[in-house]
């Protein structure tokens, strides 16, 4: 056993009291918070537009700074981006997290260096959770990986530009270093097909113990991996143990993954994103993530069902409840206000505070008025794959509301890896999830308004192909999972089989 692996397991129990420290006193954490982040905040642009000088409590906050997504504050992030200071926080971000907006183009989230910290110590901190649990940290001697964005950074006006993942890539510990792949080099590689190939040359005869990513992207790694070998990943890499991912739902990939790893192992589930790290898996055992309370990042909730309403109710977290699907609202030592990100979640646990995301507030099917949500078919999906060999790849869901014959339906486009035997019979087992999760689908087929749903098949690697002739191929872009239009299904239709 190597010395960093003997001091990683007190180390790792040290943190866990800590973040449980403010875990077991959240009010008063998202408290403390609050106050410092309105009393950093009020000498800036956006304070002084807002009156912050004035709030004494979340209720004048609500008043004064109104929901918004990135086009609200816009102006504000353009006047920083022109170069001014003092704009939406103290001083000069340190980054722009570039991202790609569907109605804004690109996006420019801004990372301070008070935020900065918070997104490395999360990240850390996932890991000692796991080591704590475990008792094992032996996995720190073997080679680690994280598919990840490019670590170059351009320059604007004086401040670095780059991906979250890139920009992350700089502050990997000194002790980690010698172990991590890929090589600076590779990593640097934008076509991601090359970069992929470069990866599996660099690691196939390595002791991986650690690999990390977006699961689309890491199947296409394990794919190559076994086209070159002819063997399990857990072949190739025995030390391998646990997987680290991000951004989607892992249960309609797992059999996937299983089949390409050759064995079970764990996994921990983190919720990162360029306005902040907002929670991380911390237990093995209990669902959902552990919410960053403590980590300059102030949480607001909208009921889902009500976000597109004229006054939504609007609330902090001593007031959220279990089973509610609620968008998620941040407000951030970035400098990021009444922010909504898009993403909407659920309380697994009030003691401490546990999230599951469960999709985008503007990622759903409403065609006919079903409301059905990225969780549903999420659901559905893994409840139909259960106990059986079928394995998925990717998928996603559109209304077909004018069809050639017959009634309107739900199109699912599904690319497999194994294929079911009867693909009608796996259809209506899908479909009889969709309808007991959710009355308002159940009753547009009982009136016969929706006919059951149909599934098209995607042909292997179809939707690389199509994320390729969108100009999203790799690193941290994903597939929506539904969309309330065609836009993404008709573009499909040159993919299937």
């Amino acid at each position: 056993m190597s010395i960093k692996s003997v001091f990683a397991i007190p180390f790792a129990k040290q943190v866990t009291k800590r973040v449980f420290k403010w875990a077991n006193n959240p009010h008063k954490t998202q408290e403390k918070v609050f106050k410092k982040l309105i009393a950093k905040a009020k000498n800036t642009a956006f304070g002084k537009d807002h009156d912050f000088a004035s709030i004494k409590n979340y209720a004048d906050f609500k008043k004064r700074v109104k929901v918004q997504d990135y086009e609200g504050l816009r102006p504000y992030v353009d006047r920083i981006v022109a170069g001014e200071k003092d704009v939406l926080w103290k001083g000069k971000p340190i980054y722009f997290a570039k991202t790609s907006g569907t109605t804004s183009g690109a996006k420019y989230i801004p990372i301070t260096k008070d935020s900065m910290p918070t997104h490395i110590k999360a990240a850390r901190n996932a890991l000692l959770f796991y080591i704590a649990e475990k008792n094992d940290a032996s996995f720190v001697n073997g080679k680690m990986i994280f598919l990840q964005g490019s670590p170059v950074l351009e320059n604007k006006n004086g401040i670095k530009l780059g991906r979250l993942s890139g920009i992350v890539a700089h502050y990997v510990p000194q002790y980690l270093l010698k172990n991590r792949l890929p090589s600076w080099e590779t990593n640097c590689i934008e076509d991601w097909d090359t970069k992929v190939d470069a990866i599996v040359e660099e690691t196939v005869n390595e002791n991986m113990s650690v690999i990390s990513g977006i699961p689309s992207w890491v199947q296409m790694y394990f794919e190559k991996l076994i086209e070159k070998t002819g063997k399990t990943v857990s072949e190739l890499f025995p030390d391998f143990n646990f997987f680290i991912y991000g951004g989607v739902n892992f249960e309609p990939y797992k059999n996937k993954f299983e089949t390409l790893i050759g064995k079970k192992v764990d996994y921990i589930e983190l919720y990162p994103a360029s306005e902040g790290f907002i929670a991380y898996q911390d237990s093995q055992t209990a669902p959902g993530m552990l919410l960053q309370l403590n980590s300059g990042i102030f949480y607001e909730f909208i009921p889902a069902t009500e976000f597109f309403d004229e006054n939504p109710t609007r609330i902090s977290l001593k007031d959220v409840q279990l089973g509610v699907n609620y968008v998620i609202i941040l407000n951030t030592n970035a400098g990021l206000w009444g922010y909504n990100i898009g993403d909407t979640v659920e309380f697994t646990s009030l003691q401490p505070y546990r999230i599951k995301v469960t999709g985008r507030i503007k990622h759903f099917i409403s065609a006919f008025g079903e409301h059905v949500i990225g969780k549903e078919v999420e659901k559905a999906l893994n409840d139909a794959i259960k106990g059986t060999a079928i394995n998925v790849s990717e998928f996603t869901v559109a209304p077909q509301v004018n069809p050639e014959n017959g009634l309107p339906y739900h199109e699912w486009f599904i690319e497999f890896e194994n294929e079911p035997e009867n693909l009608e019979e796996f259809a209506a087992k899908i479909d009889a999830s969709m309808q007991s999760q959710n009355i308002y689908y159940l009753d547009l087929i009982e009136g016969k308004i929706l006919r059951q749903l149909v599934i098209s098949k995607v042909k292997k690697g179809g939707f690389h192909e199509y994320m390729k002739s969108i100009g999203k191929f790799g690193g941290q872009n994903k597939i929506p999972q539904l969309s309330d239009n065609r836009k993404i299904a008709d573009v499909l239709q040159d993919f299937l089989i």
